[in-house]
């Protein structure tokens, strides 16, 4: 089950600690205390998160009663047909909210998908499935979650294939039809069973895969664009004749054409009344809530019915001055499908501009044995220990570090950098990254389903999911939207009538008819798609052009609040620095240093805290040292690490933690610029090591560009105060801005204390201990290394280490908000003036009603091309020649 989005996953992250005296809570694995970390961290953590969870998503299922056991909750994904504007999604939303067996769900009316959490114990799928299509009136298909890695095969008799014996490693057979194709989704673990051997030799014959299965949201978008413009076009060809007939002088009997125009206007009224009145009926009816496919069943019942009246009075001989009304009606049923096939395609295409999934490469060229021989396989059959083939100019199929070869790869798609970056032995590559003129072998490190692409795919497809508070105010509005037009067409309705009577002197059937022009085209003129597409299309197109610049936000209320913030607050180890550290001193104490260091090792060979990084590097250099088997190891956020060894308590850590900071060479240590880490046995301080890090190249620039932006920059930091305050004077923070020995306590109560007096804090961290203070901040940012991606208590992650992505989120945050503003400004104007020219406002200008269908096309459009002018701007080009221009010098 994927995780939703939002600070309430803090107390379960698991990423690297930033502080120099304490140690990540990775321990050694197959250890029993793999995950286990200080009790008190963990309260805080639990403690700080809880005040910040939320349940906007819906409600938080409470305990059952005990006779009918705990809940069996499932993550139920759907793929919806049918949804066109916000209060269909409002719609889907209350019909969610009337199932007391459904909670914490999400739409997204621009994936056409739901997703919610169901307890399996009181409501099968299948029922639930089935009650939301009464009361939404919606098509509804259930979208498999992969369990595990999957692998889809062609057979002729899947029913059949699915009840044989599963070979090992095999989850489950899912028997799966799609058109005219049958096949199986084997749902298999990767860590028990390779592709290949699964597909050549599992079953008694080799199965042959699938073609690549197209992502169910993207052929939700497609189904939907087709069929408005399957029917648009139908329509269309059923209207034409109707025009000839009322504009062009053909000579003959007009009530044969009139007649012929009716039989037409019929037919198109009929597919019409199928297309928009079920759902018209239960929006009303089973939700409570008018929405614009009543006013779409209300105009164009309202049209047709006036045809045949003016029909009628042209069989009596009696015509109407207004002519014949066929042309007004099909025309308008006409112009309301083209708006609604234009909607549908603009949408479409702006979820396909930001989709991360088309850089994902379908095939791979497999090295086989030592000789460099390559074939071409499918890459999902790609397996761990695989090596494979980067020819030039070509993207990288998957995660993998270079074992051979020379290339500079161009990663800007994945994490921002426009410069290619250098490639060779040893370096880390990037799934969907663009090979330069070299050629790489490349060892895999992570299979296609858990790339890189992967990951951020579903982070940004998460926040798609979610709603922002600008957007709650947007459905709001589009809420009274209905109700305000058909009071207004009402009252135009009315005062057209007196006018017609009164002033104009006109009979009481032609009166009515001229009043009903101008009712139609205002109740169908107005269009709320504008309103309720303002925010998800912006937060749409921002999240991929974060993500297309290594930023991926988790959380979209923070696209619009990022450029709110006067305090940006940096840890130290691994954001302002490389996270990169050396031993530069190591001091023993006592009459067994080779025990010592063989203790130490044992301790913290598995953490990967940058401090036990680098000393692990430093004790291996030496030959002949093996690590003692230490037991019931502990990582204590902020603070070290302890572990026993036969009856002895080894810790090491932070000399205050020890309680050693007081004797006199460590406290000769500590009035360095190193950082400090000591090693204590049974109490007593047996070693003292000093290192160092080197501050990131960009570090000075970036906070020299925030600074000039008035924008207060400080640090806080877990190390002493010698290198905290080395750091802060090389990138230029304010020393009174700079804070030393942080427990992370400490570090959410400096965050605390800026937002009492009134600021808005952005901390930008990177590990367990930063877990705190990115829950407290206004925007939590994770710095992340290389494709590393934390899933943890931040707001936002970035998939590259340059501290480049902070100016460039606010930048986004600051450009998105005027997007949302301009979107708010343009469908309030055209509303109005809208609702003025088609009710009649202006004596010599008006909207006719055969038109007043194509408002959808005029309101939505303009708001999809504000939204598009966020990928037009490139964010980080004011930045890039500073950066070149030091490189070169």
């Amino acid at each position: 089950m994927r995780g939703s989005s939002g600070k309430s996953q803090g107390n379960h992250y698991t990423g690297r600690n930033n502080s120099v005296d304490s140690c990540c809570h990775e321990s050694r694995p197959n250890s029993d205390e793999q995950n286990k970390g200080s009790k008190d961290y963990l309260e805080e953590v639990e403690n700080a998160t809880h005040a910040n969870r939320t349940t906007e998503k819906g409600p938080i299922p409470e305990a059952d009663d005990l006779e009918r056991g705990p809940p069996a909750i499932e993550r139920i994904v759907l793929s919806v047909g049918g949804m066109t504007c916000s209060g269909c999604e409002r719609r889907l939303l209350k019909a969610l909210s009337g199932i007391p067996s459904i909670s914490s769900y999400e739409t997204s009316l621009l994936r056409a998908r739901a997703e919610f959490d169901l307890d399996t114990g009181r409501l099968s799928v299948e029922n639930a499935v089935s009650k939301l299509k009464r009361s939404t009136g919606y098509s509804l298909e259930r979208v498999a979650e992969d369990d595990g890695q999957v692998l889809e095969v062609l057979v002729d008799n899947p029913e059949t294939f699915c009840i044989q014996q599963k070979p090992h490693g095999v989850r489950f057979l899912e028997a799966v039809t799609q058109g005219n194709i049958k096949m199986v989704r084997i749902h298999y673990d990767a860590s028990h069973v390779s592709p290949r051997d699964l597909l050549e030799r599992g079953f008694t014959e080799p199965l042959k895969l699938a073609p690549h299965r197209i992502h169910p949201d993207i052929v939700a978008s497609t189904r939907q664009s087709q069929k408005a413009g399957t029917l648009f076009l139908f329509v269309m060809a059923l209207t034409i004749p109707v025009l000839i007939f009322a504009w062009a002088p053909i000579p003959g009997p007009k009530l044969v054409y009139n007649s012929v125009s009716l039989g037409l206007a019929t037919i198109i009224q009929l597919i019409v009344a199928k297309e928009f009145y079920p759902t018209a009926y239960t929006a009303l009816f089973h939700s409570g809530l008018m929405e614009m496919n009543f006013l779409i069943a209300l105009s164009t019942s309202t049209a047709y019915v006036v045809s045949i009246v003016v029909f009628a009075y042209i069989v009596n001989g009696h015509p109407l001055s207004t002519g014949s009304f066929f042309e007004t009606s099909t025309l308008l049923m006409t112009s309301i499908l083209l708006g609604r096939f234009v909607s549908e395609l603009t949408r479409g295409i702006a979820a396909r501009s930001v989709s991360f999934r088309s850089i994902q490469q379908q095939n791979a060229l497999l090295i086989i044995g030592d000789r460099g021989a390559t074939r071409e396989i499918d890459s999902r059959l790609l397996q761990r220990g695989d090596v494979f083939k980067v020819c030039p100019r070509s993207r990288i199929v998957t995660d993998g570090k270079v074992v051979l070869g020379g290339s500079e790869v161009n990663e800007s798609m994945v994490t921002g950098e426009s410069i290619p970056v250098a490639k060779g032995l040893g370096h880390t590559v990037i799934a969907g990254s663009l090979n330069g003129n070299g050629e790489l072998q490349v060892a895999l490190t992570a299979l296609p389903f858990e790339n890189t692409i992967s990951r951020i795919t579903s982070l940004v497809e998460d926040v798609e999911l979610s709603k922002s508070r600008a957007q709650a105010l947007a459905d709001r509005l589009a809420s009274y939207f209905v109700p305000a037009i058909l009071a207004i067409t009402l009252i135009v309705f009315v005062v057209w009538i007196l006018i017609s009577i009164f002033v104009r002197r006109q009979s009481v059937g032609e009166a009515t008819v001229h009043a009903l022009t101008y009712a139609i085209a205002t109740l169908i003129a107005p269009c709320p798609c504008a309103i309720g597409l303002a925010v998800p299309m912006v937060a749409l197109i921002a999240g991929g052009v974060s993500a297309q610049h290594g930023i991926v936000f988790r959380d979209p209320q923070k696209i619009e609040s990022a450029r709110n913030a006067t305090h940006i607050v940096f840890s130290k180890t691994g954001t302002l620095t490389k996270g990169e550290m050396s031993v530069v001193h190591a001091e023993y104490q006592g009459q067994s240093p080779q025990e010592t260091k063989a203790l130490l090792l044992g301790l913290v060979a598995y953490i990967s805290h940058p401090v036990s990084i680098a000393v692990t590097k430093h004790l291996r250099k030496e030959r002949g040292l093996e690590p003692a088997k230490l037991k019931d190891i502990i990582s204590i956020p902020g603070k070290g690490v302890e572990g026993r060894f036969q009856q002895r308590v080894i810790r090491a850590g932070n000399p205050r933690w020890l309680h050693v900071e007081s004797l006199e060479h460590v406290k000769t240590q500590l009035e360095t610029r190193h950082s400090v880490f000591c090693v204590t046995i049974d109490g007593k301080l047996h070693a003292v090591y000093r290192l160092q890090d080197l501050v990131r190249d960009d570090a000075p620039g970036i906070i020299s560009e925030l600074v000039s932006r008035g924008i207060s920059v400080s640090m806080v930091s877990g190390d002493d105060d010698g290198p905290v305050q080395d750091v802060a004077h090389i990138v230029n923070i304010p020393r009174k801005n700079a804070r030393s020995r942080c427990t992370p306590a400490a570090k959410q109560d400096y965050i605390r204390d800026i937002q009492k007096q009134g600021g808005r804090v952005i901390f930008c961290g990177d590990g367990a201990n930063d877990v705190i203070a990115l829950t407290q901040a206004d925007v939590g940012v994770h710095m992340s290394r290389g494709y590393d991606i934390a899933r943890g208590a931040a707001d936002i992650v970035l998939t590259s280490s340059k501290l480049l992505g902070i100016p460039i989120i606010i930048d986004i945050s600051h450009a998105a908000h005027y997007c949302i503003l301009f979107n708010f400004a343009w469908a309030a104007f055209y509303n109005v003036v809208t609702v003025l020219l088609a009710a009649g406002a202006f004596v010599h200008v008006r909207i006719p009603p055969a038109f007043a269908g194509l408002g959808e096309i005029v309101s939505v459009v303009p708001v999809v091309l504000i939204a598009f002018c966020l990928k037009c701007k490139d964010f980080a080009g004011k930045f890039r020649p500073k950066r070149i221009q030091r490189r070169r010098t």
